[in-house]
């Protein structure tokens, strides 16, 4: 299937699928976690990027990357659209909020796709099992993997904000907190 037949063949779909760039792969469902991480990532995007001239967006549209289509949890982009745009051009920063069902494609397959898509400046993995992520900062020849926990906040030059880590995970309790609590 090419990247035009994938296109036209979702507009008639009921369910969300991304291209792997040979075929379509289901959208599964996400967690309680998944969502209320994604909803405050977007949240605090939101507040910081308001009358900036960026957006932020997710996850309904999508970007495409190196030949796939692929529908991050939160994106942000600087490059005005039509509102009715579908696919989302010049992504400059791209969040996914990682579950065990997509570490690998998110750690590995969407880390090339995105590098290989000039637009995008920093890809940011957000864990679901501890406050923590992992930027990815666009160097000429690789990218940069920067660890960051709790403490630690997201640089995001390209768009002119920072992003606190632990504002992400505002309502999570982890089970080490909750085992620690106990005692």
């Amino acid at each position: 299937m090419t990247l035009a037949e994938f296109l036209a063949w979702e507009e008639r779909q009921e369910l969300r699928y991304e291209f792997d760039g040979v075929r379509p792969v289901a959208m599964t469902g996400g967690t309680r976690g998944h969502d209320i991480i994604s909803n405050n990532l977007r949240a605090g995007l939101h507040r910081r990027l308001a009358g900036s001239g960026c957006r932020v967006h997710g996850p309904d549209v999508k970007i495409e990357a190196a030949g796939s289509i692929r529908y991050p949890d939160a994106l942000v982009s600087c490059s005005p659209g039509p509102r009715n745009d579908t696919v989302i051009e010049h992504p400059v920063v791209v969040f996914e909020v990682i579950s065990e069902g997509t570490a690998r494609t998110d750690r590995f397959d969407k880390l090339r796709a995105y590098f290989a898509t000039p637009s995008i400046q920093r890809y940011v993995i957000v864990e679901q099992t501890s406050a923590a992520a992992t930027l990815f900062v666009r160097n000429a020849a690789a990218w940069q993997a920067i660890p960051l926990t709790a403490e630690d906040t997201i640089p995001l030059p390209e768009i002119g904000i920072e992003l606190p880590i632990a504002e992400l995970f505002v309502d999570i309790a982890f089970p080490a907190e909750d085992s620690e609590a106990s005692r």
